[in-house]
């Protein structure tokens, strides 16, 4: 796989903020692919990050980056979205944010992230949200890192092959988190995994990841079965619900009453998938648009915040994909045998 020196074609996806680097040692140790979420950390951060692996593993790393464009930064809208929020602070005895912060940057300008990058040398580097310019490419290329970008739709896989990506992650709609699209204002495909990996591979070529779907056996094999020649199994992130779904369901059990997901821009200002929870629940009433990515996400996180210290845990952001209830409750390096044994 992408002439890495691993023995199982499984990816663990790279969960920005929840994805400590135990957990990336874990899967490489294990055969997989261990990954490192760093779109929500600076340089700094990253450096830690990535020093704390090596220090765990010596197998191969995939360090990802968010590659947004810059947010627009409209005061009104953000105003209208402050006070939208604010009787929920109110409930919770806090107060929202005057202003709102762009809380992340993108590794579109981030000289600091690529200069972590050129001097680690992770062996994959992957991007999310977009993709980064020819002369960011080419310098990781010359380090000899090996190049991953999520599509959603066959326009950003091409895009991503034209510019010499190593392999496309084909994320579909079903997938947990933020949505990878690079443009978050374009109309949506909505492709599920198995058809955007199949499409992917029939128009583009392989390689190609099966991004938010797989979850056992029977969805590693069906991603592998149209030439797509790896899976990126994915753990809900967050803190868990009050009812949190079972390791392991007997079949057709809890389908009607069970945890189910939503796709929704409230939370940081891009469409992400989450299960449903109270911050949720009143975005779906919400008349106003939230700010851009990511400073509507200044005020989520404020909110969440507000609503832990009142001990109400249902206003985070608790990524997660459709296929939550199906999630088993194991050590990753377990979860990996059991793929892998399951193949």
């Amino acid at each position: 796989m992408l002439g890495l020196d691993i023995r199982f074609p499984i990816i663990q996806a790279p969960m920005a903020g929840v994805s400590p680097p135990a957990m990336a040692a874990a899967v490489s140790n294990a055969g997989g692919l261990g990954s490192l979420g760093l779109g929500a950390t600076d340089a700094a951060g990253a450096v830690k990050l990535i020093k704390d692996f090596r220090a765990r593993s010596t197998g191969p790393l995939n360090v990802n980056v968010f590659v947004h464009q810059p947010p627009r930064i409209e005061p009104t809208v953000e105003a209208d979205w402050i006070a939208a929020m604010r009787p929920i602070f109110d409930g919770f005895g806090a107060e929202p944010p005057a202003t709102l912060r762009t809380v992340y940057s993108s590794f579109l300008d981030d000289d600091a992230m690529l200069e972590v990058l050129l001097q680690a040398r992770p062996e994959v580097v992957s991007f999310h949200f977009g993709l980064p310019d020819h002369g960011r490419l080419a310098a990781l290329r010359d380090r000899g890192c090996k190049l991953i970008a999520t599509a959603t739709n066959l326009k950003e896989t091409l895009a991503a092959k034209a510019l010499g990506i190593d392999a496309v992650v084909a994320q579909g709609i079903e997938a947990g988190g933020h949505r990878g699209m690079f443009d978050p204002a374009a109309s949506d495909d909505q492709l599920s995994t198995m058809a955007l990996t199949q499409l992917m591979v029939a128009e583009a070529g392989p390689p190609g990841v099966s991004g938010g779907g797989p979850l056992c056996r029977r969805g590693v094999a069906g991603a592998l079965r149209p030439g797509a020649a790896r899976a990126a199994p994915r753990a809900p992130a967050g803190p868990p619900p009050r009812r949190a779904p079972p390791a392991r369901r007997p079949a057709g059990a809890g389908r009607a009453g069970g945890p189910h997901t939503v796709l929704t821009p409230a939370i940081s200002g891009r469409p992400a998938r989450c299960l449903a929870n109270e911050f949720t629940r009143w975005a779906q009433t919400a008349r106003q648009m939230p700010p851009d990515y990511p400073r509507a996400y200044d005020i989520g996180k404020a909110l969440n915040a507000a609503a832990k210290a009142a001990g109400v845990g249902s206003y985070g952001a608790q990524w997660a994909g459709q296929g939550a209830p199906l999630a088993r409750a194991l050590p990753a390096t377990e979860i990996v045998a059991a793929l892998a044994a399951e193949l």
